[in-house]
Parts: C-alpha cells; structure tokens; sequence
C-alpha cells in the first residue's frame, strides 16, 4: 500500500509539471521531523473481534522509531495565471499513533505503520526581497492509516485501510540556498477521522488530531 501510494503521487507530480505552462513554478520538496497527537475518545463495535467499548485514549507518536517521521510534496506556484504567491500542493505525510497506556483487555491498538496522510492543499506565500519566504496554507484529504487492533487473544486486524478524511493548516518558512534549492520549517495542525473495518467483525473509530513540526528541503524547477 505504502509503495502504491508513493507511485500515485510521483505520477501526479511528474503530470501537473510537464503540463504546466511556461513561466510555472513547481517544487518537489523531502521532510522530517516529529508528531504528537492529542488524547481522544476511541469507539469499538464489537463483533468476531471482541467486545464493545469506548473510552479515552493516550496517544504515543513514536515520530524517532523505525519506520520514523517523513513526508513528501509537490506544489505547483500559479505564476503563469498572475499569481505568483498562490499554490496548490500535494502532500503524504507518514505520522504514527499508539496507544500508551493500552485500555483495559486490549492488547494492540496503534497504527505505527503509518497514520498516513494524502492531501490537496492551497498554499500563499508572502514574496519579499530577502531569501526568507513565509507561508502558510490549508488542506484536506484522505487517511490511510495501517490499522493494528487486538483484543485478548482474539482476531488481529493487521492492514492499510481507506479510513476517512484529513482537514489541516500549515504555517512556515521557506529560506533560499540559492534559485533551486532551500530549507524549511514548518508547522501543521492535523485532524484525521478514521473508521477501520475489524478482522473477525465490528469496528474501530478514532479522531486523532495531532501537531506536526517539520523541516525539510525544497527543489524548485522554474520555468517549465
């Protein structure tokens, strides 16, 4: 699934900037960096899986441990239509959760392969004279996250499943190298809604938002 989605969004990419029109803008940007997501309310149906329950949940990012905190973006600036400060990004993020204390009777539940993260987002940044450029920007999307669920010694649900949506914004600064290439910190408010199907039956429901910081870096191919 991982690599699927990687191959999706390198083909996107690679379409919107050969067919973007002369005097375009496109960026293909790498970052790092770390998350941490709020306590929530966790809902389980119960079925072949185990029993029903609901309750809070603490949750741990583990953004250090293997596989660890990264994400990739393309954003293309809308210079050849008269405005230069306007974008439009697609962005995946590989983020985590577990669950740390686990709730009483329940032995996995964690999405530690990824609570992965494909938005559309729209960017402003505010040009000025300096290699500075802040931004920010707001987007929504799909979650796809790798749902790890247990309960006693019943069934595991060990998969990526198409789990619900994304909403988030972001602010940064972008700091320039030189014409092609520059840094950047950032950071974003993400809010994920997921219901996972369960193995043996029944599901699971959880809204994590989480608080990213990031820093990365950016390639920019002017002139396409």
């Amino acid at each position: 699934m991982r690599n699927a989605l990687f191959g999706a969004l390198a083909s996107v990419l690679i379409v919107v900037g050969l067919g973007a029109p002369a005097q375009a803008q496109f960026q293909a940007s790498v970052y790092g960096g770390a998350s941490m997501s709020n306590d929530s309310s966790v809902d389980v149906v119960g079925g072949g899986s185990g029993p029903s329950w609901s309750g809070d949940v603490s949750w741990d990012g583990g953004s250090f441990e293997m596989p660890p905190y990264y994400g990739f973006r393309g954003t293309y600036w809308l210079g050849a239509f008269g405005q230069p400060n306007w974008g439009i990004a697609l962005d995946y993020v590989h983020n985590k959760v577990k669950a740390d204390p686990l709730p009483s009777g329940v032995t996995t539940l964690e999405f530690t392969d990824g609570l992965n993260q494909v938005t559309l987002n729209g960017l402003y940044r505010f040009k000025n004279e300096t290699a500075f450029t802040p931004y920010v920007g707001v987007g929504a999307g799909i979650s796809i996250p790798h749902v790890e669920y247990q309960y006693g010694v019943g069934p595991k649900t060990f998969e990526y499943q198409m789990a619900g949506g994304v909403f988030q914004a972001m602010g940064g600064v972008d700091y320039a190298i030189n014409d092609w290439l520059s840094v950047f910190g950032e950071y974003r408010a993400s809010y994920a809604t997921n219901e996972a199907d369960l193995n043996g039956g029944g599901t699971l429901s959880a809204d994590v938002f989480s608080h990213h910081v990031a820093v990365g870096l950016t390639y920019t191919f002017s002139g396409l």
